[in-house]
Formats: structure tokens, C-alpha cells, sequence
């Protein structure tokens, strides 16, 4: 699953945690009560923070990733949200980080005013910071369908130079509104149910600039409804991101509809990569990939997690090999039987809640 685990690499540097004083304190106590009362070392705590004090040393040469935990339950006070950005602030330069990563905020750690409040208060002086990741939950730490966030806008509004930014989560509350034109050129929406008013927010932001579009559609069970052609026509007709080369339509419940939407596009005439993965494509989607010119002049087309029968999976990567595709068809999945759903079978995305 891709929210399996934490983010090791981002815009091709790899993520290095600054860790807050409460991890800290929670690590050495349970390392050093395991000590006492085993009479043996923790065969993992402390863990190793040699990355940390390298990154420190140079921070531009890293992806940071800011997370607030909760107290331990030894600890009776818990390090503010705020006191942990200060401190993190103190150590680093704040015009030389390049690359952030925002992880898992406790409710507790909010003591101090929202996240959102306290990032765009303090995201000016960030002059240097061109990719941002917003939300890097695992699913230990919360469900997808569940990380709430709230309205984006006036934190990208607050980085104008910003040239990347993905954000998991927010199947109720996202907003993205943008109401001035953003270079952002890369822009990658994760979530287990994509709302449709999120994905014509998204269509009719100014973001001129944009060569790559990631939207994870998800379920409908988390979205409310599906998404449909007329939530997308600003980006199928190709006006809505003229610079577009790259695009996912990514885990989506829909997806042989998302290839029948495209396969008349004008967007998909200028794009060399497709990304429809994730998802529960069946074999009336591959058809139409199969039958469409337009899908056999991309450079690379990614499939993995589809509902393919066997036959048409042969079929397809022979054509797109044969058309000179590059393209992933692993990850074929049978539909489970179920006695409620159409036709009484289910198909499911990849992250849903």
C-alpha cells in the first residue's frame, strides 16, 4: 500500500525526521527501563541519529519531515506544536530547506492553534522551499479517509515559488481553492475518496505551469459520488493545464469510465505519460485501450491493480509492446463474490479508507 509506510525519498532527496523532544524522551526512557529491568540492552532504541545531526549540518541536502507526537505516558507536559516549529526553526536555516514533508500531527500537539494556522504564519521566511508534502500518514497512524485537513489555499497562496506539492487525505473538508495564478508544476492529490467539488476545484485553479496532475478518485462510499467527464472537462478539454505531459486518474472505483472519458480527450493527444493504477479497471476499460490509437502513442501507461481477465491482460501488453509502450499490468486481481453488488461481484481500489 502506498501509505504503508513513511516516505523515505522525496523530490529525489532522501527524508531525514527532525525529531522533537517528546520522541526523544520517549525512546531514552523506554530504552533505558529496558535496560533496568532486563538487564540487557533494547535491541533497536535509541535508535540512531547520525542522519539527523548530517542533516542539520546541511540542510538543503534533505527532505525534513515535521512530525508532532503525543507525550509519553511517563511525561506529564507534551512539547507544543508551536515550541517544536521553533525549534526546528533555531537549528535549521529556514531559507535553505528545499523540500518538506509535513507527517502526523496529534490532537494534543494542537494546543497551541491550528497546524494549518501555524504553518502559513511561518511559511514566508521558507524562501528556498520548492516541494512540499502535506500529510505523509501511514495507515497505523490514521486511515486516509479520515486525515483531515481543511483549506489548502492560503497555504500554497503563502509560497508562491513552490514547484511541487502532494497532499494525502481529506476525503471531507479539503479545500484547494487557488484564486491567483501558481507556478506549482507538479500537483498530486491522494485520497481514499476524492470528492467531486475537491477534483473541479482543482480543474479551475490558475496553475498555467503545470506539467504533471495526480488525482487519487478513490470510492464512492468515501466521496459521496464518483466523479464524472463533466467534473474533468476542464482538464479534458486540454485548456484547463496546457503544459500537462504526465497525468494520474489514479485508484479510482470508476475507472473503465475515466478511460472512456479519455480516450476522446484532447488532453490525452499531448500527454506522454498515463498513470490509471491503483484502481478497478475491468476488461470493458482495457477495450478501450486496446481499440484507441491515442493511448498507443504514449510513452508509458501504468496499470498495476487492475481486475483484467487473463486473456485481455495477454492481449493489451502485447499491443502496448508491440505500439512501443512502456507499461506495468502487474498486481492482477480477481473480483470477490458478493451477493449485494452488481452483477454480484466487488471491486475494490487499492486505498479506500
Amino acid at each position: 500500500m502506498p501509505n504503508s509506510s513513511h516516505l523515505t525519498e522525496y523530490a529525489g532527496l532522501p527524508v531525514v525526521e527532525f525529531t522533537g523532544w517528546e520522541a526523544l524522551r520517549t525512546e531514552f526512557h523506554i530504552a533505558m527501563s529496558w535496560a533496568s529491568n532486563r538487564r540487557e540492552r533494547h535491541p533497536d532504541l535509541p535508535s540512531s541519529y547520525e542522519p539527523l545531526f548530517a542533516a542539520i549540518a546541511a540542510p538543503g541536502s534533505v527532505a525534513w519531515r515535521l512530525r508532532a507526537e503525543e507525550p509519553g505516558y511517563h511525561q506529564r507536559t507534551a512539547q507544543t506544536l508551536s515550541e517544536y516549529l521553533d525549534e526546528f526553526e533555531r537549528l535549521v536555516p529556514r531559507d535553505e530547506v528545499r523540500a518538506l514533508v509535513v507527517g502526523h500531527v496529534e490532537d494534543e500537539a494542537r494546543v497551541t492553534g491550528n497546524l494549518l494556522d501555524e504553518l502559513v504564519g511561518r511559511v514566508f521566511a521558507y524562501t528556498g522551499l520548492r516541494s512540499l508534502f502535506f500529510g505523509d500518514v501511514t495507515r497505523e497512524e490514521n486511515e486516509i479517509s479520515w486525515i483531515e485537513h481543511g483549506d489548502l489555499g492560503p497555504l500554497l497562496t503563502a509560497l508562491p515559488y513552490l514547484t511541487a506539492f502532494t497532499v494525502r487525505g481529506g476525503s471531507t473538508g479539503l479545500d484547494l481553492t487557488i484564486t491567483e495564478p501558481h507556478g506549482l508544476r507538479s500537483l498530486t492529490v491522494q485520497s481514499g475518496g476524492l470528492r467531486p467539488e475537491v477534483v473541479r476545484t482543482v480543474c479551475a485553479a490558475p496553475l498555467p505551469e503545470v506539467e504533471h496532475l495526480e488525482l487519487w478518485l478513490g470510492a464512492e462510499e468515501y466521496a459521496g459520488e464518483h466523479t464524472t467527464e463533466a467534473d474533468l472537462a476542464p482538464l479534458l478539454s486540454g485548456t484547463a493545464f496546457p503544459k500537462l505531459r504526465s497525468l494520474g486518474l489514479r485508484n479510482a472505483e470508476n475507472a473503465d469510465d475515466c478511460v472512456a472519458a479519455l480516450a476522446e480527450a484532447p488532453v490525452t493527444r499531448g500527454l506522454s505519460e498515463l498513470d490509471l493504477s491503483l484502481g478497478a479497471m475491468t476488461d470493458r476499460g482495457a477495450r478501450i485501450l486496446l481499440d484507441t490509437p491515442v493511448f498507443h502513442g504514449l510513452r508509458r501507461l501504468d496499470l498495476h491493480h487492475h481486475y483484467l481477465s487473463e486473456e485481455m491482460a495477454d492481449r493489451l501488453g502485447a499491443a502496448l509492446t508491440a505500439s512501443g509502450v512502456e507499461h506495468d499490468l502487474s498486481g492482477r486481481l480477481e473480483p470477490e463474490e458478493n451477493p449485494y453488488a452488481d452483477g454480484g461481484l466487488s471491486y475494490y481500489t487499492a486505498v479506500s479508507e
